[in-house]
C-alpha cells in the first residue's frame, strides 16, 4: 500500500505530462504530415526557413518550388511548413 502512495503521484504527473505536450504535438505533425503529402501543383506554400513559393512539380519525397518568374528551386517534402490559403 505504501509503494502504490509513492508511485502513484509520479504516474499521475507522467500522465499530465503526455496530455498537456506530447499529445498535443502528435496531432500537430500528423496535421503536417497529412498536408504535406496532399500538395498539388499550383498551391502556394511556406518553407520552414521562410521561403514563400509556389508548388512547380512534385515527386515522392522532392517538391520542386518555383519562386519568381522562372526560378526553381527543389526541396523535400518534409521542408514545407505549411500551405497558404
Amino acid at each position: 500500500m505504501d509503494i502504490i502512495r509513492a508511485i502513484l503521484p509520479i504516474i499521475l504527473f507522467i500522465g499530465l505530462f503526455w496530455f498537456i505536450l506530447i499529445r498535443p504535438q502528435q496531432k500537430r505533425q500528423k496535421q503536417v504530415t497529412e498536408m504535406q503529402n496532399n500538395l498539388q501543383k499550383g498551391d502556394e506554400i511556406i518553407t520552414i526557413g521562410g521561403l514563400h513559393a509556389t508548388v512547380h512539380a512534385l515527386d515522392e519525397g522532392t517538391i520542386v518550388l518555383e519562386v519568381n518568374e522562372g526560378q526553381k528551386l527543389t526541396y523535400d517534402r518534409s521542408s514545407i511548413r505549411e500551405k497558404k490559403g
